[in-house]
């Protein structure tokens, strides 16, 4: 439970630029499947002690996720 919540404010701070209705479509997903972003967060960091910044990182990541993320962001 903690680390959902540590998990949800990472990502809140991670898309404050955002508008509220794709914030709101993050927070979902989320809640949906925790353990995915919990992957996804630990694979961008391992990508950043590589020498990528975030966005690289992340950017080499999330394609292998990608499937995955439309089916989350699907019908609820």
């Amino acid at each position: 439970m903690l680390k959902n919540f540590l998990m949800r404010k990472m990502l809140q701070s991670q898309t404050k630029n955002l508008p509220k209705e794709q914030q709101d479509q993050v927070m979902m997903m989320l809640e949906k499947d925790p353990d995915l972003f919990m992957k996804i967060a630990q694979e961008v960091q391992e990508e950043m002690k590589k020498g990528k910044d975030q966005m690289a990182a992340a950017m080499a990541v999330m394609p292998k996720y990608q499937d995955k993320l439309k089916e989350l962001m699907g019908p609820k």
